[in-house]
């Protein structure tokens, strides 16, 4: 064999090994680079996948910020329909009340019917309010001159747009209570709790009632600046409003 034969196998065998531990290197790169590429995803779609828990709205657990929910309003008949009727409170809202084949109906003190409520009665109507469209589960059409000898001194502040929130207290405010705490309740509680609200600061409409961790209630108030909470005890008689 001749040295430049000899040399050219040389030649041959080193570049081959040159391109074998080229391709094993770039091979283990490749291998890495995808190791890497898959753990970044995996951290990603981990990431992606952890949702964070909205906080309570106060009270530790409370759904009292939670709708729609039984509440009620007082006021005057409008227009009366088939099925349904307005009210206008006497801080100048207007409500709409639907009725259904459950809704019962009261007049003074006695059973009534749907044709009792007539353009111009005073009624209070207990039911599912959202916002300012009530469910009706009950009608009382109140007698000429009725309501709580409390309420010509509520002094309610009518909504007014644009107009700052009046801010004031009074009466009994539970010490533990803030916006938001409690639980909401329905039914007969919630009933009493709401017409005694209405009684003593008529104009507003009530949009939940919520049982406070003493035992009492507060009725949330909307549609006037004043008060947007009226609290009443365990024997359902209003003891404070802020």
């Amino acid at each position: 064999m001749s040295k430049r034969t000899s040399l050219s196998l040389k030649t041959f065998v080193s570049v081959t090994f040159l391109l074998l531990a080229a391709t094993v290197i770039l091979a283990a790169c490749g291998s890495s680079s995808s190791g890497t590429a898959t753990a970044s995803s995996s951290s990603s779609t981990s990431s992606s996948s952890t949702t964070t828990q909205p906080s309570g709205s106060g009270g530790g657990g409370s759904n009292a910020r939670s709708g729609p929910a039984s509440g009620g309003a007082s006021g005057t008949v409008g227009s009366v329909s088939t099925s349904s009727f307005t009210l206008s409170t006497s801080a100048g809202q207007k409500v709409t009340v639907n009725e259904a084949s459950s809704t019962t109906y009261q007049k003074a003190t006695s059973p009534a019917s749907a044709s009792a409520v007539t353009a111009g009665e005073s009624v209070l109507v207990l039911g599912t309010t959202s916002n300012t469209t009530i469910t009706a589960t009950q009608v009382i059409v109140q007698p000429s001159g009725g309501g709580s000898s409390a309420s010509s001194a509520a002094q309610v502040v009518p909504f007014q747009r644009g107009a700052p929130s009046t801010s004031k207290q009074v009466g009994q405010i539970p010490a533990n209570y803030s916006e938001g705490s409690g639980t909401i309740v329905s039914g007969t509680a919630a009933d009493k709790a709401t017409e005694a609200a209405l009684a003593a600061y008529p104009g507003g409409i009530v949009d939940r009632v919520v049982e406070l961790s003493n035992g009492e209630y507060e009725a949330h108030n909307i549609g006037v600046n004043w008060p947007h909470h009226v609290f009443v005890n365990q024997d359902f008689k209003v003891v404070g409003a802020d």
